[in-house]
């Protein structure tokens, strides 16, 4: 059961674990589609604001269109949201995802929306800075260029500089790309984001760095999921501790109820799955404890009335001794006195006896042994106690290969002697032990002849201290408890006491079954 219960809770936590994974990951996609979109238009922002500023003529972009997708149209040739297009009209740039890339557009000073399409927005939108720079950097005079380098800088939020110290050039594959197109876009070793190397008309080279590329994984965005992972766990483990702590307070308020004396307080679980175990075994206890207090009272109750006829007899005896006349009369009381005693001594025994088993049992220490041995040992005991009976032990060959059981020796010898004891108080003559073993369990049927039990009294007669019949004599009565031993004896052994009547002697038959084959070790 603690192996299950673990089992359960750790699979919650996985499954948890699991629902907190997929919310996280589907945040982290939405708040990057986001982030990447805006990304995409504030990177390509700077170029398109350029091209859209230049008033040109349509026809002045082909140079762009030599190199990129460039389409010029009227706002009103284009199916876009009405959303979209009051962007546009801002002067706001407008990155949208396609099959085959990136479309990024703006509306340019004469109402014309230009619309570039990029297959790779990053790489794509430095080459085309690169070119812009490259055309202007041409037409400058060497001794302006430092000037106009710094404006095309903060224009296209770029980095230009010369290119001074000649160990900082690429390697020869970036240079010979250069040598053949003006541009060559490359990776710095040193740095994350891209560098496009040009070659103007006069041989100058000119190093121009683009802005870091989208990264996914900003400390914020993981800022952000940590967030929500730790507030979803910490709302689950909240509600989870809520009903765990609702109902451990239920417990309490049903512990202190017990404690000031309603024994019939009781856990109610209702549907909560935590706590459930700790509820069911909270009412056990709680029913086991308010049988034990009851078991207790009627001890007491049945104790006081049991000692007070053999205390009274010994009162009465002492009396008679004051006043004996003769040796003879003496020695009688006294033999009177030490009887009572006696059964005072065995009255003892059998409630103390009684009060182990039912307050929760010793520690049984189950071995191997033979059960054919033992009846046989209580039926000639018995036998030669009661010679006038007939008491014989049945116990077939087929029984008699299964006889080796898992029991306590000295307890199931005092259950099978109790019932041997009975049978015989109340049988004409014949008292039967019947035994029958199988590979699985164990089973002792006692029987006589005598006049049998009503089945109305079955049960009644396994309750301590009662009795069918009115008689307390040292002959006949007994105390009450020698079935209620029984009965917990069978029960701490796995098995069960019962009775009923016997077929073939007309008397009662008290059964005992119990299975034969129990763990080496097992505490009762």
């Amino acid at each position: 059961m603690p192996l299950k219960f673990f089992l359960k809770l750790y699979t919650r936590l996985i499954g948890l674990t699991f629902l907190i994974l997929l919310l996280c990951a589907a945040l982290f996609m939405g708040v990057n589609s986001v982030r990447e979109q805006f990304w995409q238009e504030r990177f390509s922002g700077p170029l398109l604001h350029w091209i859209s500023a230049t008033h040109y003529p349509e026809q002045q972009y082909h140079w762009l269109e030599s190199f990129y997708d460039l389409r010029v149209s009227a706002p009103g040739d284009l199916p876009f949201s009405d959303v979209i297009m009051e962007r546009l009209s801002y002067g706001q740039v407008v990155a949208l995802e396609t099959s085959i890339g990136q479309q990024v557009m703006i509306q340019d000073g004469q109402g014309r929306i230009l619309d570039l399409r990029f297959r790779d927005i990053y790489s794509d939108v430095a080459e085309a800075t690169a070119l812009i720079a490259r055309i202007h950097l041409d037409d400058t005079p060497p001794e302006s260029r430092e000037d106009v380098m710094a404006q095309l800088a903060d224009a296209l939020a770029v980095e230009l500089e010369t290119v001074q110290d000649q160990s900082a050039l690429p390697d020869s594959d970036v240079l010979e790309r250069v040598s053949e197109r003006g541009i060559s876009l490359y990776h710095h070793p040193s740095q994350d984001r891209a560098h496009v190397l040009l070659r103007l008309d006069d041989g100058t080279l000119v190093d121009l760095a683009m802005p870091s590329p989208f990264n996914p994984w900003a400390w914020p965005v993981l800022l952000l999921l940590l967030a929500v992972a730790g507030g979803v766990l910490a709302l689950a483990l909240y509600l989870a501790l809520r009903d765990v702590d609702s109902n451990l307070r239920a417990v309490e308020s049903v512990a202190i109820r017990i404690a000031r004396g309603e024994m019939g307080a009781r856990i109610d679980a209702g549907d909560s799955r935590l706590v459930s175990r700790l509820a069911v075994a909270f009412n056990s206890m709680a029913e086991h404890i308010q049988r034990l207090v009851g078991v207790q009272r009627e001890m007491i109750h049945a104790v006081s009335h049991e000692l007070r006829t053999p205390v009274a007899r010994i009162r009465f005896g002492v009396q008679m001794i004051e006043s004996a006349s003769s040796p003879e009369a003496l020695q009688k009381q006294l033999d009177g006195i030490d009887g009572d005693i006696q059964e005072l001594d065995e009255l003892i025994d059998e409630i103390l006896t009684y009060a182990r088993l039912e307050q929760g049992g010793p520690v049984f220490a189950l071995q191997e042994t033979s059960v054919s041995d033992i009846v046989r040992q209580v039926v000639s005991e018995q036998q030669m106690t009661r010679p006038e009976h007939s008491i014989e032990a049945d116990i077939d060959e087929e029984s008699q290969r299964w006889s080796l059981s898992d029991v306590e020796p000295r307890y199931l010898h005092r259950a099978v002697q109790n019932l041997v004891g009975n049978a015989a108080r109340y049988a004409d003559r014949k008292v039967r032990v019947h035994c029958q073993f199988d590979e699985d369990n164990c089973r002792i049927d006692v029987e006589d002849d005598g006049p049998g039990i009503p089945e109305e009294d079955w049960e009644k007669v396994f309750t301590a201290f009662a009795r069918l019949d009115d008689s307390r004599t040292r002959t006949s009565g007994g105390y009450g408890l020698g079935l209620s031993i029984v009965r917990r004896i069978l029960y701490w052994h796995g098995g069960q006491a019962f009775v009923s009547r016997s077929d073939e002697l007309g008397g009662a038959r008290f059964s005992l079954v119990w299975p034969r084959k129990k763990p080496t070790e097992h505490s009762l």
